[in-house]
């Protein structure tokens, strides 16, 4: 009887793919990263030193270094959009700060200041490592490729110098130069940075190839179709830094009236400084009416009814492995109304393992023996399918023996000699051609139709069973699925590159009707960008350098971090580290939850402004109480924002659904 493997988990089938040389920015090598640094080291001293009431002039000294290392670069940009009759909030803060400190407040001062360089500087560090994630991208394209001339002989070129009609030698383990077309020859190509297929591609004569995808097996030669300009690959990085520049400007809530009440403010300070010095009213009160005024009326605590909620949740999701690459991104994924999820790597664990096995009437085997059989054959293949088997094998413990006269025929399989038999391992219909309604092929169509990949094993040459390989779906895919569901109100949409059968079964396993397979990356792009000009927020899940784009279009972008490309990883705003699907719904809902914070905080800290101002402009508000009042509306917004950092204000939605499906 045939067998379906259980979903223990599978050991490693091999080591990662490696990755291309590192091209990255070092966060100091960034002066807005510096001069913050410089600003927090600067109030760090100077805080003890004036709260335990040491010398003034050691921590005025020091609060003032803070202030112009911290607040000089906001405060010249500031200026500059100034003369271009733009009045930013950042400049705000900064005379913000300053008013504070001449009427004695320089600690509050100082902190706003820190707040906002380091703002900036982390804002710096996640452009910076963008750009360089898309120029690392450019490595996986081989700088020289080995061209054929016409009377044989072989010349190393540049890539860059390849043009259309140009053959080019691709030997085993090579990268291909140029996207083409194989004219002879035979190999099996990974090329899961470009479609995301798991599994290696058999390629022969007539089959199209790309650049940057590397030939495991067999020599090829390429006639160049595109140029390099061209290729899939630099289209990629094209489309990444399009979608980079074109995206709506990322903007805090708060940012978004930045412009009204910066212009606001600064006409009523001046009018509560001039109106009632023209009206009698001596310099230095009027001087202190319109400072108190300034100091009640400044956005602190509304700039912390944003900040305090969103690094809380940020905080808590990296906790929880989920790194949100800024306060902006926390603010997004509580918005989206939209999921498309990439197969393999995301929905699946990203390793082909055995799930049938299937011995043949009159082949003399059982089960195990099958299995052992064919591990002890493909034992030393390090063919994906090969780790596979044997890793199955040595799962439940079957001893392999020794294989002789081994060989490897690219997108045919491979043949030894085991206890004096002639083992094949490998493609159906490269091995045989049989009628379709013998029990060997009735197996293979069966284990092909449910998307798995069918493994003939042949003893001296006649079939005697068949085995069935696929991707591993991760344990918590379809309580995932189930609680995007819930979230957004519509089931998630499948994106891959992969085959429409394996991703067709996919999908009925987690729960997504909605399955769009064979995608290359624009076509990943156009599916987020179709969405977006119908009004959805898009959040894009996915792990492979042919996400990228989609996940650099998309409303929010998450990648998964175990097995994620650099590009991926770098791309995309949001990281899960250790590569559980179930954070995902979990970090939504925590961005939803500090969303309704920022909205409680926002409430709370108008109604403090409210007052205080009509205090001070209808009656005679001590600075005192007025400084008193503003900061203490700043401290009931940051505690209430702080209220994330708990633990239980991690949300479980994911195991919700899977006990409650919507």
């Amino acid at each position: 009887m045939p067998s379906v493997l259980d979903q223990r988990s599978a050991p490693p089938a091999g080591g990662p793919r490696p990755a291309p040389p590192r091209r990255r920015t070092r966060v100091l090598a960034l002066p807005e990263a510096r001069w913050a640094l410089a600003s927090l080291v600067l109030f760090l001293l100077a805080l003890p030193v004036h709260l335990l009431h040491g010398p003034g002039w050691l921590w005025g000294a020091l609060f003032a270094a803070a202030y112009v290392t911290g607040g000089w670069e906001p405060g010249w940009e500031g200026l500059k959009a100034l003369k271009d009759r733009t009045l930013d909030v950042d400049l705000l803060m900064v005379v913000a700060a300053l008013g504070a400190a001449a009427i004695g407040q320089v600690l509050d001062g100082a902190l706003l200041i820190v707040i906002f360089a380091t703002s900036g500087a982390l804002e710096a560090v996640a452009t910076a490592r963008t750009a360089d994630s898309v120029r690392g991208l450019l490595d996986l394209a081989p700088t020289t490729a080995v061209r054929l001339l016409p009377d044989g002989a072989e010349e190393t070129v540049d890539t860059g110098e390849l043009a259309v009609g140009d053959t080019v030698l691709v030997r085993p383990g090579e990268r291909v130069g140029a996207d083409g077309r194989v004219v002879d020859g035979a190999g099996e190509v990974d090329q899961a940075t470009i479609t995301g297929e798991p599994l290696p591609v058999a390629k022969q004569a007539g089959d199209e190839v790309f650049a940057g995808t590397v030939n495991g097996t067999g020599a090829l030669r390429v006639r160049v179709e595109r140029d390099p300009a061209d290729s899939v690959i630099a289209r990629i990085v094209k489309m990444v830094e399009e979608a980079s520049e074109t995206k709506a400007p990322t903007q805090l809530f708060i940012e978004k009236i930045e412009q009204r009440y910066s212009i606001g403010m600064v006409i009523a300070t001046l009018a509560v400084f001039g109106v009632p010095l023209a009206f009698g009213d001596t310099l230095d009160a009027a001087l202190l009416r319109a400072m108190t005024f300034m100091i009640v009326a400044s956005p602190c605590a509304v700039v912390l009814s944003t900040m305090p909620p969103l690094l809380s949740a940020i905080a808590n999701a990296g906790r929880r492995g989920v790194l949100a690459k800024s306060a902006v991104v926390m603010e997004r994924l509580g918005q989206i109304d939209t999921v498309a999820l990439d197969k393999t790597g995301t929905l699946t664990e990203g390793a082909p393992y055995v799930t049938d096995i299937r011995p043949l009437p009159g082949g003399g085997l059982d089960e195990p023996a099958l299995l052992a059989l064919a591990a002890s054959a493909e034992h030393p293949s390090e063919h994906p399918l090969a780790r596979a088997i044997v890793a199955a094998a040595r799962d439940r413990g079957l001893p392999l023996a020794g294989a002789d006269d081994f060989a490897s025929t690219p997108g045919r399989g491979v043949t030894a000699t085991v206890d004096g038999r002639t083992v094949t391992v490998g493609a159906p219909g490269r091995l045989l051609a049989d009628a379709p309604r013998t029990p060997h092929r009735t197996a293979v169509a069966e284990l092909e139709e449910g998307g798995r990949t069918a493994v003939t094993v042949l003893s001296d040459g006649v079939p005697v069973g068949v085995l069935g390989i696929a991707d591993r779906l991760r344990p918590d895919a379809a309580a995932t699925v189930a609680a995007l569901t819930r979230l957004t109100g519509r089931a998630p949409v499948l994106l891959t590159g992969d085959n429409e059968r394996a991703a067709a079964r996919l999908a009925a396993e987690v729960g997504i009707t909605d399955v769009r397979a064979g995608l290359l990356p624009q076509d990943k792009v156009a599916a987020v960008k179709e969405w977006e000009a119908e009004g959805r927020k898009v959040l894009v899940v996915g792990d492979g350098v042919n996400d990228a784009p989609a996940l650099a279009a998309a409303h929010a972008g998450i990648a998964m971090g175990r097995v994620g490309s650099d590009l991926a990883l770098e791309t995309a705003d949001a990281v899960v580290v250790r590569d559980e699907l179930a954070a995902i719904p979990s970090v939504v809902q925590l961005s939803r939850t500090a969303r309704r914070l920022v909205v409680q905080n926002l409430a709370i800290a108008g109604t403090f402004i409210a007052a205080l101002v009509a205090w001070d402009l209808i009656g005679a508000l001590p600075l005192p109480l007025g400084v008193a009042g503003h900061e203490g509306s700043t401290v009931i917004v940051g505690l209430n924002g702080l209220r994330l950092l708990r633990e239980a204000a991690w949300p479980r939605p994911a195991q919700d659904a899977a006990v409650s499906p919507p």
